[in-house]
């Protein structure tokens, strides 16, 4: 469920926790190993919950915004989310990260963090293996605050994947575990863009 009318406030303090937790520790899972991965358009994003082999599937093209995501208005605001993480989710599968850094606003330096690494260790050079795909299971809350900002979370799932950081690098094993993808947008030409986010265990 959205909320549409929240008081300022509670915009500022979830945007100051999304802040804080964008900064990058040794301990965040996007920080050593993103936990989040390969296509997820909508139509992926289906296949790959309902087929586990589609987190081995390689990607045709780059997810492109869909129309739902465009504006400025709370239900683009959730729909761009879903966008973005289809992006983390190709950047990963495929290492190409310029579709991701299309959408993120400069300022954000844990989408930055994310890019560098999965620019590096990805599916398609075999850093990444399993179900690393990061779903979308709601979004259940959007804050709209001053200076045409929103902010909320995602709530996610991703599967045991292992990630290994170099060719002779021993695998690291990760569970299956659900998280939320905290998050700021931020208006850029008649649209949101990313411009703060943080992968947090639940």
């Amino acid at each position: 469920m959205t909320h549409r009318n929240r008081p300022t406030q509670a915009l500022l303090a979830c945007l100051a926790t999304t802040t804080l937790l964008a900064a990058c520790t040794n301990g965040s899972p996007e920080a050593g190993q993103p936990n989040t991965a390969p296509p997820s358009t909508s139509s992926a994003t289906s296949q790959a919950t309902s087929s586990p082999s589609a987190t081995s599937a390689t990607p045709t093209g780059a997810p492109q915004r869909p129309k739902a995501a465009t504006g400025l208005s709370l239900s683009a605001a959730e729909s761009f989310v879903r966008y973005y993480v289809d992006l983390l989710n190709y950047a990963s599968t495929t290492g190409d990260v310029a579709p991701m850094k299309s959408a993120t606003s400069p300022a954000c330096s844990q989408c930055k963090l994310y890019a560098d690494y999965v620019s590096k260790v990805n599916a398609a050079n075999g850093g990444l293996a399993g179900d690393y795909l990061e779903r979308v299971n709601d979004v259940p809350d959007l804050f709209r605050g001053d200076g045409g900002r929103v902010g909320g979370y995602a709530a996610v799932t991703i599967g045991a994947y292992t990630s290994k950081d170099s060719p002779s690098a021993k695998p690291v094993t990760s569970t299956v575990r659900k998280y939320k993808r905290e998050f700021t947008l931020s208006a850029v030409n008649g649209s949101w863009t990313m411009s703060a986010m943080s992968l947090v265990p639940q």
